[in-house]
């Protein structure tokens, strides 16, 4: 197998730096173009709930700790029933919305934060104002299921959605820096591939590195 030094290496890449060069050049404003021209943003909002004390609950009881362990068992129970049809078509009916269940069910997320009570729903849309009606529609729709299903009423919001002023994506600055790695990488490639594709001679080195013949002379290139 023929070795390469980092001498070699180096002459490939200068030899080659103009077109890693156009790559990156062409990759960046490429990537620029889609960014901000293209895609379309997307706003986050989120509505955070708190699992508490149900409504029955006596009050000079102290809460204890299996009273804290069964709820943040809930927690995980109340999750899942969020991203459930029940919770998403009264949602879609509530606000009239133009989305089926599966696409509704994508622009929802459900976070639990560990060890605690606490749940966040968060749901991006290309509308901010939306977002927040639907991060909070399903705060309300779901709040309303688990109290005609587990007949409960330990949810409470902490924190109401409020439309974004900023998106959550496109990130202009973060896919420029990746198309622009990305076009070095694929410079780099193509150089190396045609190097090695490359098995013709040109200079008395690749005489002697490829036949391993001393060079006796050269005759010279001559401008007319």
């Amino acid at each position: 197998m023929e070795e390469i030094s980092l001498r070699d290496i180096y002459f490939i890449l200068r030899r080659w730096l103009w077109l890693i060069v156009a790559l990156v050049v062409v990759a960046v404003l490429i990537s620029g173009v889609v960014s901000f021209f293209v895609l379309d943003k997307e706003y986050q909002a989120s509505t955070t709930l708190m699992v508490g004390r149900p409504a029955d609950y006596v009050t000079d009881r102290e809460l204890s700790l299996s009273d804290l362990n069964l709820n943040q068992k809930l927690v995980a129970t109340y999750g899942e029933l969020i991203k459930t049809r029940t919770v998403a078509e009264k949602v879609i009916d509530n606000l009239d919305l133009p989305y089926s269940y599966n696409s509704l069910r994508g622009k929802l997320s459900v976070r639990l934060v560990q060890n605690t009570e606490i749940i966040s729903i968060s749901v991006n849309d290309n509308d901010p104002v939306m977002a927040s009606e639907i991060a909070n529609e399903t705060a309300t729709v779901f709040m309303e299921t688990i109290k005609e299903i587990m007949r409960v009423e330990n949810v409470r919001v902490i924190d109401v959605a409020q439309p974004p002023t900023s998106s959550v994506s496109p990130r202009p600055m973060l896919n420029i820096a990746i198309a622009a790695i990305l076009g070095v990488m694929l410079g780099i490639f193509i150089a190396f591939l045609v190097e090695f594709l490359d098995n013709t001679i040109k200079t008395p080195e690749d005489v002697e590195k490829h036949l391993g013949l001393p060079v006796l002379g050269a005759i010279p290139m001559v401008e007319d």
